[in-house]
């Protein structure tokens, strides 16, 4: 493939892969803040996500081989048109039904779209393997800014989601982002240009499964690291910040809508923003395989010190108080720079230790892995916080950050250059 085309459809990709997370956040902030004003326990809100990544597992471990088998862009455009038949689906909630049945249809539909988002970013960071310079840092750069720009998109699908909430209503703002994701999906089909894989008829499903160390542990450090991430961010802290800057008025709900969808997408933004910088903030174009391997867990202990900290904090003060408020703000912005440092290094290093003829595969037992320890952390998050609220959220975020960092610690340089 010529370099203009593989920029080509590199842009291509990157443009599907927002429009995708731009609605994914959207839908995540309105799903939480509309089921909580309608009187939904935490628990009760974690369970609206469990399918969700339950089929992100899944999904995960099999587009992989679908991807090998059937080609990148059948799985991309796949993921496209899934998400678009979850938002009208969602759009038919009835609010008269009682909170078992609002759970178990939202739970299906929130299922449905995890396999559309899994399917899209499977296809997204494997493309980036096959379509990246491989001289001067180029896979690093190209996978980061990639990966930063769609969780900057993402954070503006967070302020997107609360905006629409508060203005159009719960209905009307999922039909919209139906409808301009189903514009998107068009123009993508038509203008995708060739050159990424069209797939082999031999691939065979047993190859998911890594025989790679490297692979394998980096999986395990990544179930850790999202897990540590969604156990706050899911449900503990966007209902603390609820709890702390509503006044149970309409106008109030609405200012705290804001609010908090503000301070998700700032979040989120902050992230997206580190992440596309980071093989720049570690100068990987001129170091070592291994030295970034070793980056990987220095990088997680000091990400552990955040949470630490904030579960000091949250321990001194049993009561929403203004010093506390800031001290949050302020502590997750820092977790939101170092996580962002520690989720590059990883996106990364999967593609460096992958080969090209099993790519899709290996990507796809790495985003499993990264699906579980969302799942992991989306019910810790209901559960954590309804049983010792938010000192048991932040210190379940801590024990995770530490498990993720020995994991890290087993990798090695050792056979990179030969999977590169």
């Amino acid at each position: 493939m010529s370099k203009p085309e593989g920029l080509s459809a590199y842009i291509a990709v990157t443009a599907a892969y927002w429009a995708f997370m731009l609605t994914d956040g959207a839908l995540r902030m309105l799903v939480l803040l509309h089921f909580h004003t309608l009187g939904f326990s935490p628990v009760q809100l974690a369970y609206l996500f469990v399918l969700y990544e339950v089929a992100g597992m899944v999904t995960n471990l099999s587009a992989g081989w679908i991807a090998a088998r059937f080609g990148l862009t059948a799985t991309l455009y796949a993921g496209l048109g899934l998400q678009v038949v979850a938002l009208l689906a969602l759009a038919q909630l009835d609010p008269t039904w009682a909170i078992a049945s609002s759970v178990a249809f939202v739970m299906c539909v929130q299922g449905a779209s995890g396999v559309a988002k899994d399917l899209a970013k499977m296809s997204s960071k494997s493309a980036v393997k096959l379509l990246a310079p491989t001289e001067g840092g180029g896979l690093f750069r190209w996978v980061a800014v990639l990966t930063g720009s769609k969780n900057a998109v993402k954070g503006v699908g967070f302020l997107l989601g609360a905006a629409l909430l508060a203005t159009l209503g719960f209905v009307a703002a999922v039909y919209a982002m139906a409808a301009v994701l189903a514009v998107i999906l068009l123009a993508i089909v038509v203008f995708m240009p060739s050159g990424l894989p069209k797939g082999r008829k031999g691939a065979k499903f047993s190859e998911v499964f890594s025989k790679s160390a490297n692979v394998n542990w980096l999986s395990a450090a990544r179930v850790f690291l999202f897990g540590a991430r969604d156990v706050w961010f899911v449900v503990g802290i966007p209902i603390y910040f609820y709890a702390v800057l509503s006044d149970g008025t309409t106008e109030g709900n609405r200012a705290a809508f804001f609010l908090i969808g503000t301070f998700m997408a700032v979040w989120i933004i902050l992230y997206g923003i580190v992440q596309a910088n980071t093989p720049r903030f570690l100068q990987a174009a001129t170091r070592t395989e291994g030295a970034l391997i070793a980056d990987a867990r220095k990088w997680a202990l000091l990400l552990l010190a955040v949470p630490v900290a904030l579960t000091v904090a949250a321990v001194l003060s049993p009561e929403p108080q203004a010093w506390l408020t800031v001290t949050l703000v302020v502590g997750l912005l820092v977790f939101g720079a170092v996580f962002a440092v520690n989720s590059a290094l990883h996106s990364y290093l999967i593609l460096a230790f992958t080969q090209n003829e099993r790519v899709t595969m290996d990507v796809g037992f790495y985003y499993m892995a990264n699906a579980g320890g969302r799942l992991l952390g989306t019910v810790l998050s209901g559960l954590s916080y309804q049983i010792g609220g938010l000192p048991l959220v932040l210190g379940t975020a801590s024990v995770m950050v530490a498990l993720s960092a020995l994991a890290a610690g087993r990798l090695r340089a050792d056979g990179v250059a030969q999977a590169v």
